[in-house]
């Protein structure tokens, strides 16, 4: 009988100290690998094919560059947040340069805005990075009619520009 007391004094205590071990009673999983960035061009640009109108935010010089020659035109504001887009539809002047000011506040997530014809032709990809951040894309003018703004990381994330 005393053995029995004994065993079980040995068990209890072990059982003490593991539960009152500096370690807390749930453990951390790191959250999964965001999806990989695609490789980037010296020029910037993602791919092999460089886009002169996706850039990322202009340098004052470029800014002030631009403000004189009447800038591009109207600026869009578009957000990423739960790997969503806040707005899906959007509209601008046909044949008129104008801007995306993108702002992604998904944390270590990336995202972009690209723009597809209704044919699924890309006619403008913007530069993907991670979040939080935010750039400025500079997107040509686009003749009249309907296109798809997206995601090229998470195509999901889908919207109407049309252009009038």
């Amino acid at each position: 009988m005393r053995s029995l007391r004994n065993l079980s004094a040995i068990t209890l205590i072990l059982v003490v100290a593991a539960c009152t071990s500096a370690k807390p009673g749930w453990t951390y999983a790191p959250a999964p690998s965001a999806t990989p960035l695609p490789s980037v061009s010296p020029s910037g640009s993602a791919g092999a094919s460089p886009s002169p109108s996706a850039s990322a935010e202009p340098s004052p010089s470029e800014s002030a560059s631009a403000s004189a020659s009447g800038g591009a035109g109207e600026v869009l504001e578009i957000s990423a947040q739960n790997i969503a887009f806040d707005t899906t539809q959007e509209a601008v002047p046909a044949d008129t340069a104008f801007q995306i000011h993108f702002v992604n506040n998904d944390q270590g997530i990336p995202h972009n805005v690209a723009i597809r014809d209704q044919g699924g032709a890309e006619v403008f990809k913007g530069e993907i990075f991670p979040g939080i951040d935010e750039r400025t894309y500079d997107v040509p003018p686009l003749a009249a009619g309907d296109y798809t703004f997206i995601c090229d990381v998470h195509p999901n994330m889908t919207g109407t520009l049309t252009a009038e």
